[in-house]
């Protein structure tokens, strides 16, 4: 019954997906991260359905990217950008590390962040309007998976740099062990069959995540003395457009 009410919850604060609600206890909450990368999963699924939609009736490239774009959007809720945003904020003040973590728990939104969300949006746009065919619209979609998988490591393997908050509670919480087995079997499995369907392709896409993980720990340790959910959700939204740009890259080559 803890697993399932785990499921419930990784699809309750990760996603707008309607699930079951009900009263969180503490049990409840270890298995979470398991299931955090299936809501990858679902907007990845969804991501391969407008393509092949797009693809049988010739959609003009501006409709089939802004449609594609949206979707890793509607489906999260926004919940990763919102990190992204805290964070970019924070890495671009220029201040000390105190000051840097109490950015990220401004609610206020500043120019840094919009600036870059827009920069960040403009050529996460341009690379999904190049991703047609099949094999790279499965890349990109399995990438949704993979950038929550290697988020959900970090959650219970990288220091914190706060001792309260979504990002700790969830940390401390978790049955590590557990998890981390999951997750890494999880990240085996879909990185295998990234590589089944493109060998070269599926190689450069993941070590591409897995090049973006490790400049995340490297900034986040650097510049706040570990990870908080907004970096983790700066993470997720940066790696998804690092591997977008490397399949669109991979399409025109």
């Amino acid at each position: 019954m803890t697993v399932i009410k785990s499921f419930f919850i990784a699809f309750s604060i990760y996603s707008k997906i309607p699930v079951p609600q009900f009263p969180w206890k503490e049990e409840d909450m270890r298995y979470t991260l398991c299931f955090f990368p299936w809501v990858g999963a679902v907007i990845g699924i969804l991501a391969v359905a407008w393509n092949r939609f797009a693809v049988a009736v010739a959609l003009p490239d501006v409709a089939y990217a802004a449609i594609g774009t949206v979707i890793p959007l509607v489906v999260s809720g926004g919940f990763h950008v919102d990190g992204f945003l805290d964070t970019a904020d924070a890495l671009h003040s220029y201040q000390d590390r105190e000051k840097k973590l109490a950015i990220l728990k401004d609610a206020h939104i500043g120019a840094f962040a919009v600036i870059h969300l827009v920069i960040y949006y403009l050529i996460y746009l341009g690379a999904f309007s190049l991703i047609r065919e099949g094999e790279q619209i499965w890349m990109l979609a399995a990438g949704y998976f993979l950038s929550r998988t290697l988020s959900g490591i970090g959650v219970v393997s990288l220091r914190c740099a706060k001792k309260d908050g979504m990002l700790f509670l969830f940390a401390s919480e978790a049955h590590k062990k557990v998890v981390l087995i999951t997750l890494y079997l999880q990240l085996a499995f879909y990185i295998g069959c990234m590589l089944y369907i493109s060998p070269y392709l599926g190689a450069i896409t993941s070590a591409g995540a897995v090049l973006t993980f490790g400049y995340y720990r490297y900034r986040s340790y650097r510049e706040f003395g570990g990870i908080t959910g907004d970096t983790a959700g700066y993470f997720v939204t940066l790696c998804e457009g690092v591997m977008a740009v490397l399949v669109a890259a991979w399409s025109i080559v």
